[in-house]
């Protein structure tokens, strides 16, 4: 890849523009490119973890089918509950659209594995379970701290079941300043090296949708953004050190 200009990689490059009005995460060939050339690469143990055109590593490392996921959520298709319907609503358009819209940039996407086959059967895969947990409700820094308990055994966050089935997925990475480093996730770890939240976090116990008014949307919304531009901004100085 040291022969691939660092221009492949476009940070302000709205990954609907080559969806066909679907889903960039299966249907944007620009955002399956920039996936395979962002984390198909040495792993922090310095072995290669080469991803093919179908975001597939095949090796002694093991077999993983990885598939794009979006980590940046507006809540604004959402129809229920009605307390958040009601304070998006209230949040002017111009406001909302530019949220839409940075979380259309590659800085706003990562990749899960597929699936697992556990015990004969086929798992619920990661991205699934965040979308469908009541204690994550899609949002990613919740996701990336119950992460960071999975690299410390700890079994009480709710995605521990999940990420238990991906634990030979996760093991690539050896730690979980691995896991954040591999995904240029720096911008979303304090320098305690703990998570930076979204919103105040306390445990798992509240509900995590930005409903209680607009305020706390807007808190929200200025802090997933100011995630947003920080990757993407660390993806391209990454691109222009690592691709050119």
């Amino acid at each position: 890849m040291s022969n691939v200009p660092a221009d492949l990689i476009d940070t302000t490059f709205d990954v609907r523009t080559d969806a066909g009005g679907k889903d960039p995460d299966s249907h944007s060939a620009t955002l399956r490119r920039y996936h395979r050339l962002l984390w198909g690469k040495a792993l922090p143990d310095g072995r290669m973890f080469e991803l093919d055109a179908r975001l597939r590593h095949r090796s002694a490392l093991g077999d993983f089918w990885l598939s794009s996921d979006s980590i940046s959520h507006t809540y604004s298709y959402w129809t229920r509950p009605a307390r958040l319907v009601e304070v998006v609503q209230d949040i002017p358009e111009p406001e909302m659209t530019a949220f839409y819209d940075l979380g259309c940039t590659v800085g706003a996407y990562t990749v899960f594995p597929f699936a697992a086959h556990v015990n004969g059967k086929w798992r619920q895969t990661i991205n699934q379970a965040r979308g469908t947990r009541h204690r994550i409700r899609d949002r990613f820094d919740l996701t990336l701290e119950c992460i960071r308990r999975h690299y410390e055994d700890d079994p009480g966050s709710p995605l521990a079941d999940v990420l238990e089935n991906y634990r030979n997925f996760f093991d690539l990475f050896g730690s979980f300043d691995g896991y954040v480093s591999h995904f240029l996730l720096e911008d979303l770890i304090g320098d305690d090296g703990g998570v930076r939240f979204f919103l105040s976090f306390t445990g798992f116990e509240n509900d995590p949708l930005p409903m209680r008014d607009v305020d706390e949307y807007r808190e929200y919304m200025s802090r997933s953004m100011a995630f947003i531009r920080g990757r993407n901004a660390r993806i391209d100085r990454w691109a222009r050190t690592k691709l050119a």
